[in-house]
Parts: structure tokens; sequence; C-alpha cells
């Protein structure tokens, strides 16, 4: 078993088309095929299943791919090893957080780790789901929302954190201790996108408790909700991070009850992906920070 026939045996399951396989590895297709074939020859079983121009992956391609997998991400992280122990600083760190306040609290790092890794090259990425540029292995790390009930990644968690009501000081709720969560139905409602993580932990509640959320106003920007809640558009729900990040003079805070609403956010990574110096750095960094935020930020 070699490792060109493992390449091609990796990209035909990762297109599921040998033609377009071969182009991804700059090989004939003809090529390809042979190469395939001689590694089920050595196997002495199929490992895809060809219906006319469709293939799909047998149960024996299904364990050689968990395996292959493997395999390739040993080799990457013996590279970045020997790179390292060369003493050579100069690859990428590549992450990303979720789009939001996780972004913006993670992106404000960067200009102080920059000044001690001058030679590295950065690439943060906010998105709606960091376990797919994971799995993908373009990714070094991700931070997002916990628990992840998948066995593929490591877990650090950060903090935890609660979600509050949020209006301006002359909403009729605004000198209440606490607002029961039922209270939301009758609001009109300010609010990020239904892709937004913490818009469908808010959707899973109110799920629960009976009803549909119906924004009047959906944004994806955070400057902008808290404008639209400044001008009294509408009330919303956000995390203590946001509030924490943004000037909060003139809105009223309050807890919510019946439920409550709380999240966990960590730190995510592929269990058989080599973690770099760089990259351990940056969470132990986004650690510090962490610990100084809270400890310095001011209760709701």
């Amino acid at each position: 078993m070699e490792l060109r026939q493992l390449e091609c045996f990796k990209a035909v399951c990762q297109e599921l088309h040998f033609t377009k396989a071969s182009e991804v590895l700059g090989i004939t297709q003809p090529t390809l095929s042979y190469q395939i074939k001689l590694l089920e020859d050595e196997l002495g079983v199929p490992l895809f299943n060809r219906i006319g121009k469709k293939i799909s992956m047998t149960a024996a391609g299904d364990i050689l791919y968990k395996y292959c997998h493997t395999i390739f991400s040993s080799l990457a992280g013996a590279r970045e090893e020997i790179q390292e122990l060369q003493h050579a600083e100069r690859g990428v760190l590549a992450f990303a957080a979720l789009i939001g306040e996780i972004n913006e609290f993670v992106s404000g790092l960067l200009g102080e780790f920059y000044k001690t890794h001058p030679k590295l090259q950065f690439k943060l990425y906010g998105v709606e789901d960091v376990t797919g540029p994971l799995i993908q292995e373009d990714l070094d790390f991700g931070v997002t929302m916990l628990p992840l009930e998948d066995e593929r990644f490591e877990k650090i968690p950060l903090y935890e954190e609660d979600f509050y009501f949020v209006t301006r000081e002359d909403h009729p709720l605004a000198g209440q201790a606490t607002i029961d969560f039922e209270e939301i139905r009758k609001q009109a409602v300010v609010m990020f996108p239904k892709t937004h993580r913490c818009r469908q932990m808010i959707d899973a509640i109110c799920s629960t408790k009976g009803f549909h959320l119906q924004p009047q106003i959906e944004t994806a920007t955070i400057e902008s909700l808290l404008l639209l809640v400044r001008s009294g558009a509408g009330v919303s729900i956000l995390s203590k991070t946001l509030l924490e990040l943004y000037d909060k003079q003139d809105l009223q805070i309050i807890p919510l009850s019946n439920p409550s609403l709380r999240r966990e956010v960590g730190v995510i990574y592929l269990k058989d992906k080599y973690m770099g110096s760089a990259a351990r750095e940056f969470i132990e960094l986004i650690q510090k920070h962490v610990q100084l935020f809270r400890r310095n930020t001011l209760k709701i």
C-alpha cells in the first residue's frame, strides 16, 4: 500500500467522482483508476460501488477512509513539528470564532499576539459553524459554544455566561428585577438572523415554551442591533460578553427567568491534528484574557 495510492483514494472519497478527483490531483483518469485498482487488488475487496457514472464508498472503503484521514493528519503533524524543530515560525495560524461578540473578543487579541510573532501569517474567520472547516483541516482551532457532542474534537472550556433582556430606559418593563421568558412573545423584538448560534438558542427555548419567535427586525451586525434597541424599535436578548464589549449606558439590562438563558464557550480542535506551538500559545492568551476580562468587568 503506497502513499500515492492513498492520496488517490482520498481524493475519490472526497469528490465521489473519478474525473473530478483526477483533476484535483492533476493526473489522468486512467492513471487514477489504475491506482485505485492496485489498492483494491492488494486489499482483496472493492472500495467503491460503481453504478453507472455514480460511485459510493463500500463498507471497506469507509473503514479505509477513516484510517486514511488519520494517516494524512499524522503526516501533516510530523511536518509541522519538524518545521518548529528548525525554528521556522513562518507558517499560518488559521482559526475561527462564531460570528458576533465571540469573534470580536478573539480578534481583539490578534494585535497583541502579532507583536511577539511577526513572521506568522494570521487567518481569522467569523463563521456560523466552526466544525465544518475544522473537519476539512482548514483551521487549527475554533472558538464556539459548548457542549459539542462530537468525539472527533478535543474541547477546552473558557467561560460560562448569562443572557439578558435588553431595552431602553423608558420601556414599560424597564424597572423590573427579572423578566419572565414568556414576556418575549408579547414584545417587538430585534434579533440576529436564524443562522446565528445565539438566535438558535433563543429559538429553541421559545419552542419549548410553545411559541415561535418572530422578530420585528433581524440584523446581522451588533452595532445596528444596539442602535435599533436604542431607537425604540424593539427589545432584544443579548449575552453578557456583548454587553461588556459595548457601551450599555442608557440601556436597561434585566435578568431572564423561567427559564434563564446561559451558554458555555470554549475552544475546540481535531483530536488527531497536531497543535502547533503558535496555536497553543494563542489559546493560552485567550484563556488569560478571559480571566482578566471576567475579573475586571463590572457586574451587570
